[in-house]
């Protein structure tokens, strides 16, 4: 069926759906950088989800029971900026899609979470938008579990390109929606078969419809262009208990006789002349941004819909008992219990008392236990190292179609994919997540874990086996830059800590701070309680202090983080039996230290002694402390590693590689 035959066997529905692709083509040549072709080519399928099935309203856009829809093909972002413009939501203006990729608008090339309502996560990155999904449904069916489905009950709609399918991440997702039966996620592949190369056959013969039917999900293919098709493929996945993937036949820039079905369609505008003739050829005489009022009310009414069943559904949510309501509206807004400082000040006291020689892994899975009861929005899990990592408490339960109230998911080995769908749990609200894997395999989940930091997300990182501490696994599993890399993401907090106190102060934190991802570095090997004072003070929240200070006069610091805080204090004692006034200071979080006021950081940090960093990884960093604050290259060391671990038992590593109370003495008398 060609256009026009489309005009007329649905004219009201194209002429909705033409507004999406003119928005788009104006919006992107006026710009003169952009994606036109996919919005031209999935505007009838949008029409239609929003028409016909999303729940929205759009004047209460962060309604907590709304349909989310997921733009995983980010790159055509003004289909989804177009939606919101033309359903009413209130921050998406006509002079924003005007400005379009320009500074300072909040219609980013891409999409990006927090620019404005309605974007429910930053997409972009391949495969990301899709996969974060997946975290969504899970979130909602965990919500529906605990709060009841009179209060908890959506979808979540994705579409998706053939780039999100071909990244390894979308494997990893899809594995794991079709694991637990996620019949709530209904995603729509924009089935056109072109890439920025070109054909999509030049790279990939994947049979996509095979792949996901056997990863456990339901498949439809239709006409993408043909809105009865289009409504009944929606109408069916919403009955099945199975994830739905709907591929959707579509052109690439629907209706340009010159770029149609091409690459020409999908990183550039189309040009002055072959807009003019695509406005031609959908029968649209208006000009550049002006959207008719007739077909602009039409598309409001659209926008107020939901209206109705938003006014029902707070209803019901009175209807709750009050505890429960608050608890709601608690996990909701992102609100720590009152009870988790009570807690972890018990936790450390407990702590500080008994004095405990453990792995700070085995510290973290004490502090869960804490923390799981009172925080019933945690949802933790990990990517295949459960037992190693330490990540399941007691009475958690495992999260599973059979029992969606389990609060604990196995992932598999999917660490990228498991970093995404936390990144879903916690921007669909309700839930702190939070997963583990070996620090080295976050590598595996970097794409996820810059996007956790980028969106400004609550979403906890425990990496365990955190340094040649691990020991006999040798230099694959042995991570020596890594710190490095961490600490190198804008707004990520990585913590390390020194004992069992540190760990329960560094998790309150990670869990209090709603703007921030962390990163938990924990150690395979046990260590001491170096904190046997209890202070009710979380001395971690200001990144640094003094964990032990100088006897007589000072003449080193020694700054340390994790495991090697040990080290400097055996140090210190060497170094102080030979009336070397030395002080230590516990360095668990760099980025908060940073954060702090000056007249603090000197304290901390003073002019004039000499400094030595004692880290097991690289030196990389550590001379913004070291030189850097008030210090000096030439009263400036650092005791840790220079190249790649080997395989041993962890003792002797340390030893091999000259991270010793021993050559920290050495290399302060050095600098002395």
């Amino acid at each position: 069926m060609d256009i026009s035959e489309r005009r007329k066997a649905h004219p009201e529905h194209w002429m909705k759906a033409a507004a999406l692709r003119v928005l788009a083509m104006d919006a992107v040549q006026a710009a003169n950088s952009g994606h036109p072709g996919m919005p031209m080519g999935m505007a009838d399928v949008a029409t239609v989800l929003f028409e016909k099935h999303l729940k929205f309203d759009a004047s209460t856009p962060d309604w907590a029971d709304r349909d989310r829809f997921v733009l995983s093909a980010g790159h055509g972002s003004m289909l989804l900026y177009g939606l919101l413009y033309l359903t009413g939501y209130p921050e998406m203006t006509l002079e924003q899609i005007k400005n379009f990729r320009q500074l300072g608008s909040i219609t980013a090339g891409h999409p990006e979470y927090g620019h404005a309502p309605g974007i429910e996560t930053t997409t972009g990155p391949l495969g990301q938008g899709i996969s974060n999904a997946v975290g969504m449904a899970m979130a909602e069916a965990s919500m529906a579990a605990r709060f009841g489905r009179k209060v908890v009950d959506h979808y979540t709609y994705v579409i998706a390109g053939d780039g999100c399918l071909m990244e390894g991440i979308s494997h990893e997702a899809i594995g794991l929606a079709g694991r637990q039966k996620l019949g709530k996620l209904i995603v729509f592949w924009d089935n056109n078969g072109i890439s920025i190369d070109g054909e999509v056959s030049k790279a990939d013969v994947t049979d996509q419809i095979a792949r996901f039917k056997a990863s456990g999900w339901d498949t439809a293919s239709i006409d993408g262009h043909d809105p009865e098709a289009i409504d009944a493929a929606i109408t069916a996945a919403k009955k099945t208990r199975k994830p739905t993937l709907i591929a959707c036949k579509t052109h690439i820039g629907y209706g340009s006789p010159k770029k149609q079905d091409s690459a020409g369609a999908h990183g550039s505008p189309l040009g002055a002349e072959e807009i003019a003739t695509v406005r031609e050829i959908y029968g649209w005489s208006h000009e550049a941004f002006d959207i008719p009022a007739e077909i602009l009310k039409a598309w409001r009414t659209i926008g107020s819909r939901g209206l109705g069943t938003r006014a029902a559904w707070e209803a019901e949510l009175s209807g709750l008992s009050a505890t429960k309501r608050a608890e709601f509206e608690r996990v909701i807004s992102g609100a720590v219990p009152k009870r988790l400082s009570a807690t972890i000040k018990a936790l450390k006291k407990q702590i500080s008392e008994e004095k405990p020689n453990i792995a700070t892994r085995k510290s973290s899975e004490n502090a869960l236990a804490a923390i799981n009861p009172v925080m019933g929005e945690t949802i933790g899990g990990s990517a295949d190292l459960t037992g190693s990592n330490n990540t399941l408490t007691k009475d958690l339960g495992t999260f599973e179609p059979e029992n969606r109230k389990g609060r604990y998911v196995y992932y598999g080995i999917r660490e990228h994919g498991m970093a995404a769908a936390m990144n879903g749990l916690a921007v669909h609200g309700g839930c702190v997540p939070y997963g583990g894997t070996f620090l080295t395999f976050s590598d595996y989940a970097r794409g996820a874990m810059r996007l956790s930091a980028l969106m400004g997300i609550r979403v906890v990182y425990v990496m365990t086996h955190d340094s040649i501490g691990l020991g006999e696994d040798g230099p694959t599993h042995q991570p020596v830059e890594h710190l490095a890399a961490l600490r190198a993401i804008p707004n990520m907090h990585v913590f390390r800590p020194a004992d069992a106190v540190e760990t329960a102060e560094v998790w309150e934190l990670a869990l209090t701070m709603q703007d921030a991802p962390s990163v938990l570095s924990l150690t395979r090997q046990n260590l001491p309680t170096l904190r046997t004072e209890h202070k009710n003070n979380n001395l971690s929240a200001r990144g640094a202090y003094v964990m032990a200070e100088a006897e007589g006069k000072r003449q080193a610091i020694l700054l340390a983080t994790g495991s090697e805080v040990e080290i400097a204090m055996q140090a210190r004692e060497m170094l102080q039996a030979e009336g070397i006034g030395t002080r230590v200071v516990s360095m668990p979080c760099w980025e908060l230290f940073e954060a702090q006021d000056e007249a603090w950081r000197k304290k901390v940090l003073p002019a004039g002694p000499v400094r030595v960093g004692i880290e097991a990884g690289l030196r990389f960093g550590w001379d913004k402390w070291l030189s850097g604050e008030r210090g000096l290259d030439r009263k400036a060391g650092f005791v840790g590693m220079e190249g790649f671990g080997a395989s041993g038992p962890a003792p002797e590593l340390y030893k091999h590689f000259g991270i010793t109370p021993e050559a920290t003495v050495a290399r302060v008398k050095a600098l002395l």
